[in-house]
Parts: structure tokens; sequence; C-alpha cells
């Protein structure tokens, strides 16, 4: 008799678990490219986050094509998932996707770039007007105050790009000289040719702020190459570029936690599915890594 009571008690507790938990959601991620290891980190901490939380997670690369990821995020919508993520190609761009899952009625949470139209839910990354500013004045405790910089932009249009080099501006503005500025669209390779221009037409600098380290690690390339040896801070904390910082070839690099972006982005989306409300900017920890 005892036996059975504790069998009753134990189906008991199994039939409200199962009540109460949560039926396994369909989330989307549209990931700007895979190129860069910085989303490819990214989205790998969303994909540990939907196996700890049980959803369903599909995931598509826009590479950097913003009708492609027009393309990725109407197909989501046609296999119905509950929640959309994106980062976005391009902060202008995106708009169109996100008023396609709007019309759609499904909710929107971007992740490290924001989208400039459109209703978002949450936006979840760093504070990069914050690690601007950190990197300018990390410049200029470097180089005591004074001297001349060059800044390697980011893709035009992208919140990050903007933020970045806003910060970045407001820390160095009347106390260093930027003699270059220079769109290379967050590519390694773009960041070569771009720094080689540079070096070529105006060689006369002191330190350089790419707005990632891919751009970084490009210029690194053309500063070595020219035998320039310069302040050289990038703007991610990939693994390629700590490493250069380890072994002092770049100076410093803002780390971002893109696995954390990654993981919020889901957790966010779990949020939403449980009703619970989220606040419209959901920020990430930055810090710098130096030599």
């Amino acid at each position: 008799m005892k036996r059975m009571k504790r069998i009753a008690v134990l189906l008991c507790v199994f039939g409200l678990l199962l009540a109460g938990s949560a039926e396994a959601a369909r989330l989307g991620l549209v990931i700007s490219t895979q190129d860069n290891p910085f989303f490819v980190t990214l989205k790998e901490g969303a994909e540990a986050k939907a196996k700890e939380l049980g959803h369903d997670l599909t995931i598509l690369d826009s590479m950097n094509d913003p009708a492609k990821e027009l393309s990725n995020v109407e197909d989501l919508l046609v296999k119905g998932v509950d929640v959309l993520l994106i980062n976005p190609t391009d902060s202008d761009a995106v708009g169109s996707a996100v008023a396609a899952a709007n019309k759609a009625g499904v909710p929107v949470v971007t992740l490290d770039r924001g989208a400039n139209r459109g209703t978002v839910v949450a936006h979840i990354a760093s504070d990069n007007v914050a690690g601007g500013r950190m990197a300018g004045e990390f410049i200029l405790q470097k180089l005591g105050g004074k001297g001349k910089v060059v800044e390697l932009e980011g893709i035009p249009g992208t919140t990050a790009a903007r933020d970045r080099g806003q910060g970045f501006n407001e820390a160095v503005k009347g106390k260093l000289e930027v003699v270059a500025r220079q769109t290379a669209d967050f590519d390694r390779t773009k960041g070569l040719t771009v720094m080689e221009d540079v070096v070529q037409a105006q060689p006369d600098f002191d330190a350089v702020f790419a707005h990632n380290d891919e751009m970084a690690l490009g210029a690194l390339r053309a500063l070595e190459a020219a035998g320039k040896a310069v302040v050289l801070v990038g703007f991610d904390a990939t693994d390629d570029a700590v490493k250069a910082v380890k072994e002092k070839k770049m100076t410093a690099t803002v780390a971002q936690k893109p696995a954390e972006i990654g993981a919020k982005g889901v957790g966010a989306a779990d949020d939403l599915l449980n009703k619970k409300e989220l606040p419209a900017f959901i920020p990430v920890e930055l810090m710098l890594v130096t030599e």
C-alpha cells in the first residue's frame, strides 16, 4: 500500500511538472555573416542557450547581403518562428526585414547592431559608444595626450560603426589629430588594403583605431610590411586579436562578449514567450584587453 502511495505521489508530481513546463518554441536567428569570428561566437552562444532552454533554433547566414537577409527572414516567417533574433547587415537596410516580421506579428530582438526602422522589442549589445570612448582614452594615454591617429571605420550605416566612431571621436576631439578616416567595412582584407593606401598617402601617424579586430588585424599586416610601429587598437577581442595583443603586435582590443550577446538574445526570446517585459536595451559589459 505504501509503495502504491509513493508511486501515486510521483505520478502526480510528474504530471504537475509536465503541466508547468513551457512548450519548445521555434526561434529564428539571422546572422549578418559567418565569415567573421565574432559572429560565429555569437551564434554558438545562442545555440548553447537554446539547447539549455529546450528551444528549436534555426540559424541563417545573410552573407553581408541585405537582400539575402530579407529572404532569410521571409523564410523563417513562412516556417512560423515564434521570435526573430537578427544581427543586421545594415541598420537601415534591415528595416524591410523588421517590417516583414512586424506585419506577421512576430516579435523582433536585434543583436549587436540595431535597426533604424521598424518595431524592435529589445536590442542586445555592448555599449559601443562607451567602447569607442574607452579606445580613444587609452590611445590618448599611450601617446601622452598628443599625436596623430588613423581611424578605420566599419560598414557605413551600421550602429556599431556609428557608435564606436562617436565614442572614439568624443574622447580624442581637440587632443589628437585624426589624419585619415577610411572605411574598411569590418573586413580583414579591406583593412590591409586601406592601411596600405594610408601608409602611402599619409605616413606620419602615431596610432590606429579600428572599429573591429578584423580591420585591425588587416592593418597590422600592412604596418608590419611598411616597418611602422604604432599604437594599434581594435574592438571585439576575437581570439586572433587577443593573441596579437599578447604577442605585442597589437596594443589593445576592446573586449565584447559575443557568446553572451547570443545567449542573452535567446534568453530574451524565452522571456517574451513567458510574457515577461523586456527593457528596450539590454547591455553586455565591456573591458579592455592590453599587453
